[in-house]
């Protein structure tokens, strides 16, 4: 049971982490930070903001892909078409997590 435990903590960094990684891969890192605001909010601010919201992943997912204005501010989240709808999910969901 232990080896269980210590391998499923091993395992949750790791998908966390490539996650992160496919932010980085995909130039979201470049307007956005774990916990700060670069350009774009922080995903801990995006993570509180839509954490309780039912549809957050599908919401967020959408903004990845087609962008977005006037929810953080007045400057707007360009459209990422390098991102496929499966990746914008991956991303989605990732953010929910940030704390």
């Amino acid at each position: 049971m232990k080896a269980l435990i210590l391998g499923l903590a091993l395992i949750a960094p790791a998908a966390a982490f490539a996650d992160q990684q496919l932010a980085q891969k995909k130039n979201c890192m470049a307007c956005h930070a774990i916990d700060k605001k670069l350009v774009g909010p922080s995903y801990k601010d995006v993570a509180a903001k839509y954490g309780k919201d039912k549809d957050a992943v599908k919401k967020l997912a959408e903004k990845i892909i087609k962008g977005g204005s006037g929810v953080w501010g007045p400057v707007p989240m360009p459209a990422n078409t390098q991102v496929t709808p499966a990746e914008a999910e991956t991303l989605a969901k990732w953010v929910l997590t940030v704390k």
